[in-house]
């Protein structure tokens, strides 16, 4: 459903597709913390997963503010 103005699909689709890259950089961390045994070059891996992962789950957050700051000025003028 689109909304009455290419802004606010813009910033929504941002927001869905900054989900989707953390939903794939959480699977990744899965993914390699499912391996065993864990050698030092894994675990290396693993924590760079971990790392990955949470520097796409601050750019979710970041994409969200953006999308709920925008309706918050359109529904409430703030």
């Amino acid at each position: 459903m689109a909304s009455d103005t290419p802004e606010f699909d813009e910033l929504q689709n941002a927001y869905k597709a900054a989900v989707e890259n953390w939903i794939a950089a959480i699977r990744e961390e899965e993914a390699l913390v499912s391996v065993t045994p864990h050698s030092v070059a894994e675990v290396d891996k693993w924590e760079a997963a971990h790392f990955k992962e949470e520097e796409v789950r601050c750019e979710v957050k970041a994409a969200k503010k953006a999308y709920e700051d925008a309706l918050r000025e359109k529904f409430f003028g703030f």
